[in-house]
């Protein structure tokens, strides 16, 4: 099945790449890899903001990340034109915006790892980190940055 019929299978939508809010590209391929820049939980309607763990329960921060990875997906997309050549995710970098006491950035994160395993099965499994911060710009709930392994 390709990508593209697996996520219409899921009821998904990839969104059109948002433009960068600064001095970047939203992806750089170089070789082989694909290396996406930070993006954030922008759907059509809205932006997730806010501190997860006060301001939204890690289940909303779940949703927000699995936002995030579709976001990603777009701007995959939009740089190497088809999903189907994607070899395997290698990794992401998952930034949760959350106060010091806050514990659960792998529950979190896994609103991303998730959808890419639901996407592309075992190519989608990943190495990852998640990881706390004190802020994101925008007050975004959620950051993450991929990295992509891509055929020719």
């Amino acid at each position: 099945m390709s990508v593209e019929a697996r996520l219409k299978e899921l009821g998904l939508e990839l969104p059109s790449p948002a433009a960068p809010v600064g001095n970047y590209v939203p992806a750089v391929r170089t070789g082989n890899l694909v290396f996406l820049s930070g993006h954030g939980p922008i759907a059509k309607d809205r932006v997730v903001t806010g501190k997860v763990g006060k301001d939204l329960t890690v289940g909303e921060g779940y949703e927000a990340a699995k936002i995030v990875a579709l976001g990603l997906l777009g701007s995959l997309k939009d740089l190497i034109g088809d999903l189907n050549k994607v070899r395997r995710v290698v990794k992401l970098l998952g930034m949760v915006n959350c106060d010091a006491a806050f514990t659960e950035q792998p529950g979190v994160i896994n609103g991303a790892s998730d959808l890419l395993v639901e996407v592309f099965g075992e190519r989608g499994r990943h190495a990852r980190s998640a990881v706390g911060v004190n802020a994101l710009p925008m007050n975004i709930a959620v950051e993450i940055e991929m990295i992509v392994e891509v055929e020719d």
